[in-house]
């Protein structure tokens, strides 16, 4: 492989038909680019996704009411029904997996016209009412002042904290909107906190920036909900499945309502164990079926490569002879056939990789520049791995080996005074 004669061998063959060879690497180039950018994409649709839920807790489940299904009890089917403090403080004596439960009541969204009011200012946001322990389950990151803590849930507190899109609406550029007053639905509040979420999700609909969050009890007095429950938030202790927690639950919320066991409709959940699972199960399977289509494509260009080899095999039947009549091995004739196979898969292959990974860096680049809106963007660092691109570039060794050893047989099994009389 360090014979310099061959390889001046090799360049010189691969100069004399510039447009046959460059026409046969093409389609290993575009086969390894492809993978590339499949991958790269594949991966920056991960990333997008898995950020805006990773610091989300994965061990939460989530719980709320639906009309029953059936009849139980003397019970008709379709019965309304709704949770209760004393449905929280009953799961909280009775479940001893629980490590953290979090009610929240729902108030009018942001879609359902104005509901905040500061002076000449209107607004209209998405209302809720929590515990502190929702943001353990949940992340918020106080960008000023503070979270709503137990004393305030303890006193009932009138304050909130606010999102950023509350803060530019309800506030003028750079006012501090600590310590200052918002009308929310008829009632003053004080802001003692603007809060950034840490994650996408948002339970109940509507974008995170546009949220107000006041304490679970003060909404329950303010606007008289009593002790309405609208819904319920819950994480498994280590080492409990979140899934089996979720299961026990449904069953006591049940019993405790007289809902027919079998009732698979009127206690509505879902628990992020099973949807983180769903997600990477999903972007699995897009890397799986971007191999496969990848080596697909590169497969077709080998093969390429390998017809390409026995036509020049054909052309040069008589050189082969000749190099066999004045000495040359079969094991000559097939390292100079194999090598220039492969320098000529592993050239395109490396070019290809290397323009797909630029690319990649280039939409990188494109894509921090608007970071600004990452709010909105599923779609962040695209890359590929150090590994997957040094599993490319063998697959591209390993292909040219192959491309080129069917011909050389080929060439090794015709006897050199057969290939000296080959017109």
């Amino acid at each position: 492989m360090f014979d310099l004669d061959l390889w001046k061998e090799i360049l010189s063959a691969l100069k004399k038909n510039r447009m046959r060879s460059f026409m046969t690497a093409f389609g290993v180039f575009w086969g390894i680019f492809m993978l590339i950018i499949m991958s790269g994409a594949g991966k920056a649709l991960e990333n997008g996704v898995m950020d805006g839920i990773r610091a989300f807790a994965s061990n939460s489940a989530f719980f709320w009411t639906e009309r029953t299904s059936v009849p139980y009890k003397g019970f008709q089917r379709g019965r309304r029904w709704i949770y209760s403090n004393t449905d929280i403080e009953y799961i909280k004596a009775n479940v001893s997996d629980i490590e953290y439960l979090s009610p929240r009541l729902f108030g009018p969204n942001a879609n359902s016209g104005d509901n905040t009011i500061r002076g000449k200012k209107t607004g209209s946001f998405n209302i809720y009412g929590d515990y502190p322990e929702f943001f353990k389950i949940d992340p918020w990151t106080p960008l000023q002042g503070r979270l709503i803590n137990e004393i305030d849930i303890m006193h009932s507190r009138k304050v909130v904290n606010i999102g950023e899109r509350v803060v530019e609406v309800m506030f003028d550029e750079g006012e501090d909107p600590i310590g200052q007053y918002l009308k929310i639905n008829g009632v003053y509040f004080q802001v003692v906190g603007v809060i950034k979420g840490e994650t996408r999700v948002n339970i109940g609909g509507g974008r995170k920036p546009e949220t107000i969050i006041m304490p679970f009890t003060t909404m329950q007095k303010t606007y008289n909900f009593g002790d309405d429950v609208h819904f319920f938030s819950v994480t498994s202790k280590p080492g409990v499945p979140v899934s089996s927690l979720e299961t026990r639950l449904k069953e006591l919320l049940k019993k405790r309502h007289s809902i027919a066991p079998d009732d698979l409709q009127a206690v509505g959940s879902f628990n992020i164990e099973v949807e983180w699972k769903k997600y990477m199960g999903l972007f699995n399977g897009i890397q799986i079926l971007t191999w496969i289509v990848g080596i697909g494509t590169l497969m077709a260009g080998v093969i390429g490569v390998s017809n390409i080899m026995l036509v020049i095999i054909k052309e040069r039947t008589q050189e082969i002879g000749i190099q066999r009549a004045i000495g040359a091995t079969p094991g000559k004739v097939i390292l100079h056939i194999v090598a220039e196979s492969v320098f000529l898969t592993v050239i395109a292959g490396y070019i290809g990789l290397a323009l797909g990974v630029g690319i990649l860096e280039l939409l990188n680049m494109a894509l921090e520049a608007n970071a600004g809106n990452a709010d909105d963007i599923f779609f962040r660092q695209p890359e590929v791995s150090f590994q997957m691109a040094v599993g490319a570039l063998s697959v591209l060794v390993i292909s040219g080996i192959f491309a080129g050893l069917i011909p050389a047989r080929r060439a090794v099994s015709i006897k050199p005074i057969d290939a000296l009389r080959d017109e």
